[in-house]
């Protein structure tokens, strides 16, 4: 690759032979989603084909900016010799507009690719290797397939130092928010239990009373709706870090997507390969979780461990080694937090996907009658945990006072109040259209439902990148059903993904039916 020095009044890169090596940026209306992908025009001015031969990544510079990106190689009919073709997502990184002049050059690999192989060699990496992965992560320098590698070379082995170190450098890739003193409260779940939508009743909860929750979410990664997924069915969740700020000092707490507010951004493009993959290991866990939660200026956490045999953790020894790994990290990084084991034996409230989801929640804010019970109190419970962290408080008085302000429907204006502030949905928040009833097989009593079966089936339906895609759950642990009678319904919006759902509650519905 050339040397480059700074010259000319533009500060144009310009390569040792004295020409500037640069193309004319020509957006293209293409989406290639988190990739950074360029095409070169076949009789490139810069660059030709066969210069890239045994390695098809490109570095770009423009301004102070530097990214790599594979390479596609478009016909004269598309681009022009002195043009390189930007998707959406790249040139929004790079921060070009059309025609501006970007230098390009065949890419070194990034130093930090290394580290994939330590990992399956067995190695243990120390924090400078993590804060390199995570810089270059956030920088976009790695490609899909690279960090696929990564993530199963750690889901091998991880110590828990490691977990401690990769969280740091999470942490070090990004923004890190600052309250100016407040005490700054959250609770988070782990996630694996459909519909337990807590969080968007415990936010209000807590806000309400006047402690202060900038509720920061990741999207779904291998369920059907995360809270970020939810709320944006009520609300714009893609705040930027002014907007929260401006909610957070009018509500006392706001309901975000933490991608938009650069919080983590290593987690972020982790988060998108582990998705597809179903990839979700404990130390991945830990450091996507905490490395969020102090980015956002967390002083203490209330974490949620659902245990079940159908939830990510099975019984009570595995919750134990998870609860101990978040305390070490956590309390390595100044974090106060309290972990909560609770009962994951089957889905919480009765919506599995967003927009199910969603109207469960309204229904308990509002006090609604018939509101699902389950979840009011789950919610109730975690908010009292995280209200005990007011020193006014009285010891003992929490659970009371998060009831009171529930039923008193203080939480509910605080709700609306936090919708408005946040703006409206983009989303239409209808169902779908199609439905389809999943009937008992058998007269008995239910004994079980797979959280994961119920999960896969409403991700099946398309839940939750169609928000209206889901599942109803009609029938609990404990309840007798009749031969025919309708254990859940599947809704969707899409006819071949409705169709993938329905066939898959038909070999297997998920529900367990003891006869009398």
């Amino acid at each position: 690759m050339s040397s480059v020095t700074k010259s000319t009044s533009e500060s144009q890169p310009v390569a040792a032979s004295g020409r500037t090596e640069f193309l004319k940026a020509r957006p293209l209306g293409l989406d290639s989603f988190r990739e950074n992908v360029v095409v070169m025009a076949r009789c490139s001015e810069v660059l030709r084909p066969e210069r890239l031969r045994g390695s098809r990544k490109v570095e770009l510079r423009f301004g102070d900016k530097t990214l790599l990106a594979s390479t596609m190689i478009g016909d004269p009919a598309l681009l022009q010799p002195d043009e390189i073709g930007l998707p959406q997502p790249l040139f929004r990184r790079l921060g070009v507009k059309a025609g501006d002049l970007v230098q390009v050059a065949p890419a070194r690999p990034p130093a930090s690719l290394a580290t994939i192989r330590a990992k399956v060699d067995g190695l243990v990496l120390d924090d400078a290797a993590f804060v390199a992965v995570a810089r270059d992560l956030a920088d976009h320098r790695w490609s899909d397939m690279e960090v696929a590698a990564f993530l199963f070379a750690c889901a091998r082995f991880m110590t828990p130092e490691e977990t401690l170190g990769l969280t740091r450098g999470m942490i070090a890739a990004g923004s890190r928010l600052d309250w100016g003193g407040k005490l700054v409260v959250d609770k988070h779940c782990i996630g694996g239990i459909p519909g337990n939508r807590t969080s968007l009743i415990v936010a209000p909860i807590v806000a309400a009373h006047g402690l202060t929750i900038p509720k920061t979410s990741s999207r779904a990664i291998t369920s059907p709706a995360g809270t970020a997924d939810t709320m944006e069915v009520l609300a714009r969740v893609d705040l930027s870090e002014e907007e929260m700020r401006k909610v957070v000092e009018t509500c006392g707490g706001c309901i975000v997507w933490g991608g938009r507010v650069n919080l983590s951004p290593a987690d972020d493009v982790l988060i998108s390969v582990e998705r597809p993959l179903s990839i979700d290991t404990p130390e991945q866990m830990v450091a996507s979780i905490l490395s969020k939660k102090i980015a956002a200026g967390v002083g203490r956490l209330v974490l949620d461990l659902p245990i079940g045999p159908s939830a990510k953790l099975h019984d009570s020894q595995a919750a134990v080694r998870l609860r101990k790994l978040f305390e070490f990290v956590a309390t390595n990084l100044g974090l106060e937090i309290e972990v909560v084991l609770t009962d994951g034996t089957q889905p919480i409230g009765r919506g599995i996907g967003p927009v199910l989801e969603a109207r469960d929640v309204m229904a308990v804010l509002a006090n609604t009658p018939g509101a699902p019970a389950d979840l009011r109190e789950k919610a109730i419970r975690l908010a009292a945990r995280v209200l005990d962290a007011d020193p006014d408080l009285p010891g003992g008085k929490a659970e009371a006072r998060a009831r009171e302000l529930l039923q008193s429907g203080a939480a509910r204006q605080t709700m609306d109040a936090i919708i408005e502030a946040q703006g409206p949905s983009p989303l239409s928040g209808a169902l779908g259209s199609l439905e389809h009833e999943v009937v008992a097989e058998a007269t008995g009593l239910v004994t079980a439902v797979d959280c994961l079966r119920i999960a896969g089936i409403a991700r099946l339906a398309g839940a939750p990148t169609d928000p209206g895609a889901g599942i109803e759950i009609l029938c609990r642990i404990g309840d007798v059903v009749r031969r025919g009678d309708p254990l859940y319904r599947i809704y969707g919006s899409e006819p071949s993904d409705f169709g993938f759902a329905v066939e898959a509650a038909g070999v297997d519905a998920g529900f367990g039916i003891a006869k009398p």
